[in-house]
């Protein structure tokens, strides 16, 4: 024992909305690469380049070379693949929402948490992560055993990276038993009291002293170790355990003997002591920590359940660290002291992932005696591999590290949806690493437990595998015995293809499922073989119009080269290096901040001043992306400019990158210069996770140390999020004032008047609100635009607000919510040609599908209108789209059909009070 062990603002969303791949270069074996194409696209840029081999550049001339810009050739449209998704993936998300939410309500204490489980998985294949982490902390609170606890708290706070956040410890406490490191060792169900304080937070009184000295005892027995006797008394002695009392009370030799020797039996003289006083006290705190694990020891040997239970308790509460964890969690798994060893597992955790860089750790957790050994003290669970799982594929997804990780998911899965998840996501990284006949084996062991999308990783593997028709066959069938085909099915077997075939079944795949990435992608190369840049860029754009993806943005940098177009491509490479900072470009052999070496000559070069100017104009003209890219030369500059990590993240959230805004928030927080401006950014990573009432106390915290717009801000943002009644508003209002009143830049200030001008408007004040739309406007706050439209419609000017909503649509360069929201203010006709283009602009907003399906209704056209309310639930399950469309099931009397969407919204939002009262009237409905 060692002697020392233990001796130690982003923008906001109020009522407005405003708050703010690389390329497979191993190609498979059938299809030879197309060279005529690539050398006439080289040819191409190689005319091009000659042309203008030296360019006059702003500040500086430079020479450009294909080999420089182009180390690695073009993109081959026939190499191209989609990347096979390692999350569960369901044909019919509507109907396994509605079952879990079923399993949820119906199970009893003891498996609720497994069932919330359940449900963060498959909305881990969302977009959303706010419905994961939701499910996790509903998983965390009704979770009964203290390892479910250990586990889910530290995945949670995992969630957050705190471990990216400078001067903070893995043992942090947040203040709330929800992720409490003493609360998760505390084992029961008791759901209400996750979000109570901790004791943690609480101020410690001191445990009444105990003395150990020998008190007036009747000392009728000793055990004798070695030369030194025990004095006990044997009554109290041999309440210990049974075999205690059976050796002093059971008629053996020790019976009447008044000396018992005792030597031999592993225990020192002090430990032998330590018993003797626990015999009278019934505490172990006031020993050092070597003598109760020999106490420990002792218990197991002689089955001192009460004895045992005290040493593996006060054990647990010593681990704090690393070191400590390493150290004792032998001493755990070999005595089953069940707590000590959570408290080890809570330290590697929730130090994740650096300690799975630790081989003593990677050992107890990726070995099969390790698991094994966890298993035999009640820690070998689903959840905790599932976690590690996580972590090693985001880590590297091809290590034997992660291998080793899922080898251990696929062991401890018992349900069915473990093992399809299990099964697919070993199958997802054999196939990453080219091990292609185990890759298969997988994705058909997930198959065979259910997972249908696994069936794209056996025709994968067969396809890498050189049975190309075999691969075709497999989608083939599956497209035809699927009674409603997804667009993923269509994708996939679009590879196994060739010419119109091919093309088809991606146009298909595209209207399926608009979200899906690969089909834009495969069509813009085809273009670019053809030398049509402009047509391969524009169809590009129009995924990235609603969603931003580093592949697609790489693609169109890859296509501007070709262009000449470098300010483009520059811009392009920016944004991908804000996602992923160490994204490697071109067939991963290029980093990305290499590729920025190479084209800033060629552009005009911008000092700090220049960089506000062009930041401010694209912010006014709803260009993220390429305010993305400013940023982001701003920051290489000024790396350790908060402000400027802040505003990234404001972008990033617009664009729904919540992984890379989180990220921004975190080096934000970090390279803050004072203590009030980096509370204020831990308070939005707060919110972002959903510690809303955290979140409020870090902008009060940060404003009594001083007054400052973003803390006022937050604390605006926070209290708006939530149905405010008048009291409320009106302190809201007071926040945004203060907020103004501080110093600021006119882009968050345009920012705090709109968001003032929207809760104006909710409490009718409708003169104030178009003063604060009409000063947004004025700093170039393009986005009051439709505020100030919406104050038009409410005093009845419709044409006004038709107008007003116009010049946003010609001001936005992502102008989708403009169009959706110009429909309101015109006739039926205009209107439905409005939506039109907002869902060809942006087919994830739900409001044209459900306008469209509520004219077809009042149509008496049922059919059609479910049609198109099925047609957006197909690739993004909503709330507000099942829910019409059960009122419309409802309405037509399919009751089974309604309850089934009311099922699957309640998933979603189990607070919904409309979905509700709606799914209790259905149900009654009900024969």
């Amino acid at each position: 024992m060692q002697p020392n062990l233990f001796t130690t603002m982003r923008s906001l969303k109020l009522i407005e909305g405003c708050k703010v791949y690389a390329l497979n270069n191993n190609p498979p074996p059938p299809p030879p690469p197309p060279t005529r194409v690539r050398e006439k696209l080289l040819q191409h840029l190689q005319d091009h380049l000659r042309v203008s081999s030296t360019r006059s550049i702003t500040h500086r001339n430079a020479a450009v070379s294909l080999d420089s810009l182009l180390p690695h050739g073009l993109p081959v449209s026939d190499l191209l693949e989609p990347q096979i998704d390692p999350s569960l993936k369901l044909v019919d998300s509507i109907e396994k929402l509605a079952e879990v939410h079923r399993r949820i309500e119906s199970s009893s204490h003891s498996v609720k948490s497994e069932a919330f489980l359940e449900q963060s998985v498959i909305f881990r294949g969302f977009s959303d992560p706010k419905l994961f982490r939701r499910s996790l902390r509903s998983a965390r609170q009704h979770a009964v055993d203290a390892h479910t606890k250990v586990v889910l708290s530290s995945w949670l706070r995992y969630e957050r990276r705190e471990d990216e956040l400078i001067g903070t410890t893995p043992m942090d406490c947040s203040g709330r038993n929800l992720e409490c490191p003493k609360a998760t060792l505390v084992s029961g169900y008791d759901p209400e009291s996750v979000y109570d304080r901790c004791l943690c937070s609480r101020s410690e009184t001191n445990a009444p002293e105990c003395s150990t000295s020998e008190v007036e005892e009747d000392y009728d027995v000793s055990f004798c170790i070695g030369d030194e006797e025990v004095r006990c008394v044997r009554r109290k002695f041999a309440s210990l355990s049974r075999p205690f009392e059976a050796m002093l009370y059971g008629g053996f030799r020790e019976t009447r003997c008044n000396v018992i020797n005792f030597t031999g039996n592993g225990i020192s003289v002090e430990g032998m002591r330590a018993a003797e006083v626990f015999s009278r006290v019934g505490r172990v705190e006031i020993f050092p920590p070597e003598v109760v694990l020999e106490l420990l020891k002792l218990a197991n040997r002689f089955c001192c359940d009460e004895l045992k239970a005290a040493c593996d308790s006060h054990l647990a509460r010593l681990v704090d660290s690393l070191d400590d964890a390493l150290l004792l969690v032998e001493y755990g798994l070999e005595e089953a002291a069940y707590l000590l060893v959570a408290a080890c597992l809570q330290v590697f955790l929730r130090e994740l992932p650096h300690s799975m860089r630790n081989p003593n750790v990677v050992k107890i957790f990726c070995s099969v005696e390790g698991r094994e050994r966890l298993g035999l003290v009640g820690h070998g669970s689903f959840v905790l591999y599932l976690f590690l799982s996580q972590i090693a594929m985001e880590e590297d997804m091809k290590s034997n590290t992660t291998v080793m990780v899922l080898e251990r998911v696929v062991e401890s899965a018992v349900e069915d949806w473990q093992k399809q998840l299990a099964c697919h996501q070993l199958g997802a990284v054999m196939l990453e690493r080219k091990e292609y006949k185990d890759a298969e084996r997988w994705f058909s062991s997930a198959v065979e437990a259910g997972h249908v999308y696994s069936l794209v990783g056996v025709a994968r593997c067969k396809f890498k595998r050189g049975h190309r028709y075999s691969a075709y066959k497999i989608m083939n069938s599956l497209i035809s015995d699927c009674s409603a085909t997804t667009g993923w099915m269509h994708q996939e077997r679009s590879l196994y293809c060739s010419g119109k075939e091919k093309l088809v079944d991606l146009e298909i795949a595209t209207g399926l499922d608009p979200t899906l990435t690969f089909p834009y992608k495969f069509r813009a190369v085809s273009l670019a073989e053809e030398s049509q840049f402009g047509a391969a860029v524009a169809e590009l754009n129009k995924i990235m119009g609603f969603k931003v993806s580093p592949d697609c943005l790489e693609m169109r940098a890859w296509i501007s080269i070709a262009m000449e177009d470098y300010e483009g491509a520059l811009k392009d490479i920016r944004a991908v290096l804000t996602l992923e900072p160490n994204f490697l470009m071109f067939n991963k052999k290029i980093h990305g901040d290499h590729m920025v070496e190479l084209l800033r000559p060629l552009v005009q070069q911008w000092n700090q001043a220049d960089c506000w100017m062009q930041l401010y104009d694209r912010w006014s003209s709803v260009d993220d992306i390429g305010s993305l890219a400013v940023v982001h030369h701003m920051l290489a500059n000024d790396p350790g400019k908060s402000l400027l990590r802040f505003r990234q993240s404001l972008l990033l959230l617009r664009l729904n990158c919540q992984k890379a805004a989180m990220r921004s928030l975190r080096l934000a927080r970090n390279h803050s210069k004072s203590e009030h401006e980096r509370l204020v950014y831990e308070g939005w990573i707060l919110y972002d996770t959903g510690h809303r009432e955290e979140a409020l106390a870090k902008a009060e915290e940060s404003i009594s140390i001083q007054r400052s717009f973003e803390a006022y801000f937050l604390k605006a943002y926070a209290l708006a999020d939530s149905t405010l009644d008048p009291e409320s508003s009106k302190y809201v209002i007071q926040l945004l004032e203060e907020a103004l009143r501080c110093p600021s830049d006119g882009l968050r200030k345009g920012q705090a008047l709109n968001n003032l001008g929207s809760v104006y408007v909710d409490c009718d004040k409708l003169d104030l609100a178009a003063d604060c739309y009409t000063n947004a406007l004025n700093i170039k706050h393009t986005r009051a635009h439709q505020g100030l439209a919406r104050v038009y419609h409410m005093k009845n000017q419709t044409k006004a607000a038709y107008d007003e909503m116009t010049k946003l649509i010609e001001k936005a360069r992502n102008n989708a919510s403009a169009f959706e929201k110009r429909s309101e203010y015109c006739e039926r006709e205009m209107a439905q040609s409005d939506l039109g283009m907002a869902t060809l602009l942006d087919p994830l907003r739900t409001y044209p599908y459900r306008y469209r399906a509520a004219v077809l209704m009042d149509d008496h056209k049922e059919t059609e209108a479910i049609e198109e309310l099925s047609k957006a639930l197909a690739f993004k399950p909503d709330l507000q789209l099942l829910h019409l469309r059960a009122a419309f099931y409802d309405s037509m009397g399919v009751s089974a059909d309604a309850i089934r969407d009311c099922e699957a919204a309640l998933s979603l939002d189990p607070d919904h009070k409309d979905t509700i009262d709606l799914y209790n009237k259905a149900r009654e409905q009900q024969p």
